[in-house]
């Protein structure tokens, strides 16, 4: 599996429940997202970084989100362009099912 971490500096900072109703209005673009497993959104402490950690199936599954067209979205939403990064996942611990998963 796949983790990409997507960050971008605010123009100015916002508060929890400001990132909280932007982000609940772009969640469900991601609900049917092909081999998206989950998608945590993020918020700074001081209110001045947002983004997204998400982990894919596959490479290839993320790199057919993030697209010039999804870097546009986020740019023209938050007013910055985000920066990427991809880190392998060869294990996860999921408290909720009780599993270690193995990639």
């Amino acid at each position: 599996m796949i983790t990409a971490i997507a960050t971008f500096r605010l123009p100015k900072a916002l508060t929890v429940d400001e990132a909280k109703a932007i982000f609940q209005g772009t969640a469900p673009r991601y609900q049917s997202q092909p081999g998206l497993v989950r998608k945590y959104y993020v918020l700074s402490e001081d209110g001045l970084t947002a983004g997204g950690v998400y982990l894919w199936e596959s490479r290839e599954a993320a790199d057919a989100l993030y697209t010039d067209a999804w870097r546009a979205f986020v740019t023209e939403k938050y007013g910055t362009a985000p920066q990427l990064v991809y880190m392998q996942s060869p294990v996860i611990v999921d408290n909720p099912s009780q599993k270690i998963l193995v990639d």
